[in-house]
């Protein structure tokens, strides 16, 4: 009797176990593969990008190609101005690159300026005040959850790098890579917009609110990245024939639109941007493995495109 409710019960366990196994066994769902940075951008909608103003927007043409820059009026007003009329005026033309200090910036202008033989500004401001920072109510930040060691808050507006104190009174440009700043001498109101200089380094964050930031390259960084360094104190050309030769520095607006640079660039203040922002925080490239979780403000790209060519308009039908 004992044998056979063993069996019985054996029997039993046999009957139910393909149940159990199978429901044990039966694989999640699997998980979809993170979007690479590349793809989210690849797919990003029409209204994810935005077209330069090209009244914001100077073209400096150098020995290796187009540098694009687009100004930050909304950060520097005065001085994109100033910057506005000396190149309507044609002041940087024939000017030069001076200066190439390895890991930190280049900078253009007048070689001679400070001394007697200095070109005059022509209808440009002899003084502007200091622009270091702004009120930051009215500006549309678009924050990062990253925390950041030289402000509060980070974040973007208009497609621009921010630091924004911790009561958001006031913000400013972060000197990140690419960002274009005004020359200065000592005293912090030195500076016009007639010397101008871009980071082609790690990011020299300290400079931050010590000197007028102006916009930023979105364009052809590779041909001011890449010149060569110079040999004097703070990498300054030491010989005249060692100087990089500006051809011209042109509003946009200024240009015909068949030579203008057709470009655009991904809106920062989209979800298609919040989604850019968390592929390179935590990248999951097949090469990667192990994702960051954090990622400073100066290494968040910002992406631009050529237009999409738009279809040609189909010939009236004939009747």
């Amino acid at each position: 009797m004992r044998r056979y409710r063993l069996a019985l019960a054996l029997l039993t366990c046999a009957i139910a176990l393909p149940v159990s196994f199978s429901a044990i066994s039966a694989p999640a769902p699997a998980k979809a593969k993170p979007l690479t940075t590349q793809q989210i951008i690849d797919a990003a909608p029409a209204t994810a990008w935005r077209e330069l103003d090209p009244n914001d927007t100077l073209y400096m043409d150098v020995p290796g190609g187009r540098v694009v820059i687009e100004l930050a009026p909304q950060f520097a007003p005065q001085h994109v101005a100033n910057i506005r009329t000396l190149a309507r005026e044609h002041w940087f033309d024939g000017l030069s690159i001076n200066r190439s200090q390895d890991d930190f910036v280049v900078q253009w202008g007048d070689p001679n300026a400070g001394e007697k033989n200095a070109k005059p500004l022509g209808e440009a401001r002899t003084h502007l005040p200091a622009e270091f920072s702004v009120a930051a109510k009215g500006l549309h930040f678009h924050r990062l959850k990253d925390i950041d060691g030289y402000a509060a808050k980070v974040g973007f507006v208009d497609g621009f790098p921010v630091g924004e104190d911790a009561h958001g009174g006031r913000a400013w440009l972060a000197h990140c890579y690419g960002t274009v700043g005004a020359g200065r001498d000592m005293a912090p109101d030195s500076s016009t917009g007639a010397e101008l200089y871009v980071v082609t380094g790690q990011a020299p964050r300290q400079l931050d609110l010590n000197i007028t930031t102006v916009g930023r390259v979105v364009k052809g960084m590779e041909w001011l990245s890449t010149i060569p360094r110079g040999t004097g104190p703070l990498g300054f050309f030491e010989k005249p024939e060692q100087r990089v030769p500006i051809a011209s520095i042109r509003l946009a607006a200024d240009v015909p639109v068949s030579e203008r640079t057709p470009l655009q660039v991904l809106r920062t203040d989209t979800p298609t941007w919040d989604a850019v922002a968390e592929s390179r925080r935590n990248r999951r490239d097949d090469w990667y493995v192990h994702p960051a979780g954090h990622i400073d403000l100066c290494n968040v790209p910002i992406p631009t495109r050529v237009p999409p060519a738009t279809p040609a308009a189909s010939p009236p039908a004939q009747p």
